[in-house]
């Protein structure tokens, strides 16, 4: 199956310059955990709800002064909307990531695909990896804390 098949469609970014405080009310108001950050109409980034608790709020940034840029996760790993769903989960495994922001053939943001898109709607031969993942990842984090 293909990407653009199985991701939120949407293309929505928000600028590198965004305060915190502006980020998190995009996130709620739209209810969703995470955005990809653009810069000159590149792909510099991704933002997540977590990047702003523990790389932001818990390091006692100012919320209207902090920007985006100051707690997103950069070196941003991508897909595009024609790769497949096997495609996508190899690449979110070998990274250990969660969400990939998905762009067209011209490089422009078109949604983004995460692991809940893939275990709702993929066959349940994917469906099982994603849940090997996402057991995985919380390992990790146990493990860390």
């Amino acid at each position: 199956m293909r990407i653009k098949e199985l991701m939120t469609n949407h293309a929505e970014w928000i600028e590198a310059t965004t305060p915190l405080r502006d980020v998190s009310r995009t996130l709620r108001d739209k209810n969703i955990g995470c955005l990809p950050v653009g810069e000159n109409d590149r792909l510099v980034g991704m933002i997540t709800d977590r990047d702003i608790c523990c790389r932001g709020v818990a390091d006692g940034l100012d919320p209207d002064k902090a920007t985006a840029r100051d707690v997103m996760t950069d070196g941003i790993v991508w897909c595009f909307d024609d790769q497949t769903d096997k495609e996508a989960a190899e690449l979110m495994e070998e990274k250990g990531i969660r969400h990939l922001p998905v762009l067209n053939r011209k490089k422009r943001i078109v949604g983004v695909l995460s692991l809940g898109d893939l275990a709702f709607r993929a066959g349940k031969s994917l469906t099982a990896d994603v849940i090997h993942l996402v057991a995985r990842d919380a390992e990790r984090h146990a493990k860390s804390a």
